[in-house]
């Protein structure tokens, strides 16, 4: 799978082991980043992680599992199935300033807004902070959950860490305290795969999830505000064959613009974008808008400071697509002269990004399974009941069609208490 995010000026996409930065606003040659030829982790260190539980035996690959880059774009940061995590420091040229171990594999990685720490989930369920001013120094646990986490973000004060997990829930903590929880969101029905505090909106929180709803909630309370059926919105493969299984779909991104008016959704493996606007007034909600139609399934997608929206392709030809908001519509913005250099940019990376076409979802495995075991057990329940029937009617024969002796006893005592017929007299 690839990702992409932008943040000042700066557009970072990955995809396998490679991290590509792109300047957007001047013609400035393409940072890549190779983890194949990353810092290997010592032996020593390899040690300690295997005897705090957390280390495997088997050999991970270099793939990239998450990236980000923070606020003002001064730090990146990424870490991969070889459980590295990266730092670099983006000015005044990108170069990497740390490279340190976590325990467990990692799904997501949220900078604060002080951009002196960056915070890491896992799949076993626990966060750990990474100091940014102190590249060298080890991580902190600071909470757990009880299974896999697969989003992480902060509120915009640094206050609050708010965490989603594999059980449908969203837990709200203090950044300070961790063991202080401040409230939980719970409402989704399937894991929550993505949050998003929006732009310009710092009491809100918005939660996707694998049962195809986009939430809001008033995170410090633990209140929903809204909730939206995506698959009333028209995200919808009824057509296919088999229903059950490909109506369930995950939201796999949401964004906001900087101005926090507009909110965008994908869906995986939908070739389109739902937008939602934020309705005028201090009360206002969302209000869902125009769905983008795209030519082929998106990868991902992301916002620039100026509000126009990316969205990285599933194709050669057509990588990269640009959206600009002009008198009420969104457009797409094909004569952009910074949607060229990215394009070019990419386009020489192209064989990094061609295996990850068409790959499987990365949720699938993540739905619950559900067990219909009740016509298996009314089918051993009847077996059961004629093996019954059948003992009971061996026994009541002796078991070969003869009657048992105490049968045979009780058939001649009751031939001799019969009277005689009268005429036998």
């Amino acid at each position: 799978m690839a990702a992409v995010c932008c943040s000042g000026d700066w557009l970072l996409t990955s995809c396998s082991q490679y991290l590509t930065a792109v300047n957007i606003r001047e013609s400035r040659e393409a940072f890549v980043f190779d983890c194949a030829k990353a810092e290997q982790e010592p032996k020593e260190t390899e040690t300690e992680n295997k005897s705090d539980g957390g280390g495997s035996e088997e050999k991970g690959s270099d793939r990239i599992l998450a990236c980000t880059i923070s606020a003002s774009g001064k730090y990146a940061a990424l870490t991969d199935d070889n459980k590295r995590l990266i730092l670099f420091c983006t000015q005044p040229s990108w170069q990497c300033i740390s490279t340190r171990w976590v325990v467990r594999r990692c799904t997501s990685l949220v900078f604060s807004q002080a951009e002196d720490e960056l915070f890491v989930a896992d799949k076993s369920g626990d966060v750990y902070s990474f100091s940014v001013l102190e590249p060298q120094k080890q991580g902190e646990l600071k909470l757990g959950h009880l299974s896999m986490l697969l989003a992480v973000t902060l509120s915009p004060d640094d206050k609050y860490i708010v965490t989603a997990d594999r059980d449908e829930k969203i837990r709200v903590s203090f950044r300070r305290s961790p063991y202080n929880i401040q409230a939980f969101c719970l409402g989704h029905k399937e894991f929550v795969s993505g949050l998003l505090v929006p732009a310009g909106h710092p009491e809100w929180l918005l939660s996707g999830s694998g049962d195809g709803t986009l939430k809001l909630w008033h995170y410090e309370t633990g209140k929903r505000l809204q909730s939206f059926d995506l698959k009333q919105l028209g995200f919808s493969q009824s057509s296919e064959t088999d229903t059950e299984k490909l109506q369930r779909f995950a939201v796999s991104r949401i964004i906001s613009s900087p101005d926090g008016q507009h909110v965008a959704v994908q869906c995986e493996r939908f070739p389109c974008i739902q937008l939602f606007e934020v309705e005028d007034g201090s009360g206002g909600l969302l209000t869902p808008t125009k769905k983008l139609a795209l030519p082929h399934a998106p990868w991902d997608i992301t916002f620039d400071h100026q509000g126009r929206l990316w969205v990285l392709l599933q194709n050669e030809d057509t990588s990269v697509l640009l959206y600009t908001r002009s008198q009420e519509h969104w457009q797409n913005d094909s004569e952009s002269a910074d949607l060229q250099r990215v394009t070019e940019a990419l386009h020489t990376q192209w064989d990094v990004f061609k295996d990850s076409v068409g790959v499987d979802s990365c949720f699938k495995h993540l739905y619950k399974v559900n067990f219909d075991n009740m016509a298996s057990y009314l089918q051993k329940k009847q077996e059961r009941l004629q093996q019954q029937g059948q003992k009971e009617g061996k026994k009541r024969t002796g078991g070969n069609g003869l009657q048992s002796n105490g049968a045979a006893k009780k058939s001649k005592k009751e031939n001799k208490s019969e009277p005689l017929p009268p005429n036998c007299c």
